[in-house]
């Protein structure tokens, strides 16, 4: 197998010899900043996933289209394997950063324009996300595979099936489905949205609940995060199905993880992920139960 960085280096796109930088924090994809003539990009290297549903020329699409929805930065390049966008110069956000008022307002506005734009520039396949199947489909591959955690997906399955009856018909939006605080990038006057690879239709409940989740947001900051994305008083039925889907995100990141410590050829924690993302599930699920 070629290493990424050499990947990286003999991309057709390169006029000179270059020399890709490691771009830390990816754990799905292995990323080097490059520069050439006085401009700076972004080399993403990583095949197909099967085991996660990751399909490069899905993910190459959506980046497109999101680009043309003035969403994400310009592809520059791509062939089989790598995808080479164009440098955006900022602040690479973190869970502190998206707590405050003023940025979650500006992050909301992307999420708008993510969920309702994309989809008029999107071409080919209709990529879906439905978390559900996606939980489903982990569970038979960590059945398969003998997980150390075999034993805890009767019980996580369970739950799963409760949770996807609360949550019930969705309207359906293009979603990012994977909102870390590592994939905003705040440049000033813009604020941009990246990594593309688990992009699909799906509800915009699981991008709401998947930005509070992972940047540890208040409940004043849920409710209000909901009201302003619904621009409507939030209803109960409305806080119940958000919370559910909220615990639905955890419950995938934590089903991704455990599959990782099996098939992840990159050097990370997955063990410890997993256990910090269960425990994150189980305050979310006793939160849920007292609605």
């Amino acid at each position: 197998m070629t290493d990424p960085q050499n990947k990286a280096a003999a991309l057709k796109c390169w006029k000179t010899k270059i020399t890709p930088s490691p771009l830390s924090g990816g754990i799905t994809n292995s990323n080097f900043v490059v520069e050439e003539n006085g401009e700076k990009f972004v080399a993403r290297i990583g095949a197909d996933i099967p085991v996660h549903c990751i399909l490069r020329a899905n993910e190459l699409a959506i980046s497109i289209a999101a680009f043309k929805a003035g969403v994400s930065p310009e592809v520059y390049h791509h062939e089989p394997g790598a995808i080479v966008i164009r440098w955006v110069k900022g602040k690479t956000l973190t869970p502190t950063d998206i707590q405050n008022k003023k940025t979650l307002v500006r992050i909301l506005e992307t999420i708008k324009r993510c969920h309702h734009e994309i989809p008029r520039h999107l071409k080919g396949v209709s990529p879906l996300f439905w978390v559900f199947q996606v939980i489903r489909d982990y569970a038979g591959t960590l059945q398969k595979d003998k997980s150390r955690m075999i034993d805890k997906l009767p019980e996580l399955m369970g739950r799963a099936q409760i949770l996807e009856s609360i949550v019930g018909p969705t309207e359906l939006i293009f979603g990012h489905n994977d909102l870390l605080a590592a994939n905003f990038i705040d440049s000033g006057n813009k604020m941009w949205l990246i990594d593309w690879d688990y992009g699909g239709f799906n509800s915009p409940l699981f991008d709401l609940g998947g930005l509070a989740s992972n940047n540890e947001l208040s409940r004043e900051q849920e409710s209000w995060l909901l009201e302003a994305y619904f621009e409507k008083p939030v209803t109960d039925k409305l806080h119940r199905r958000y919370s559910a889907m909220k615990c639905a995100s955890l419950l995938r990141e934590t089903m991704w993880s455990m599959v990782s410590e099996i098939h992840s050829p990159l050097h990370f924690d997955f063990v410890a992920y997993t256990r910090e993302n269960q425990n994150r599930f189980e305050r979310a699920w006793n939160d849920f139960n007292q609605l």
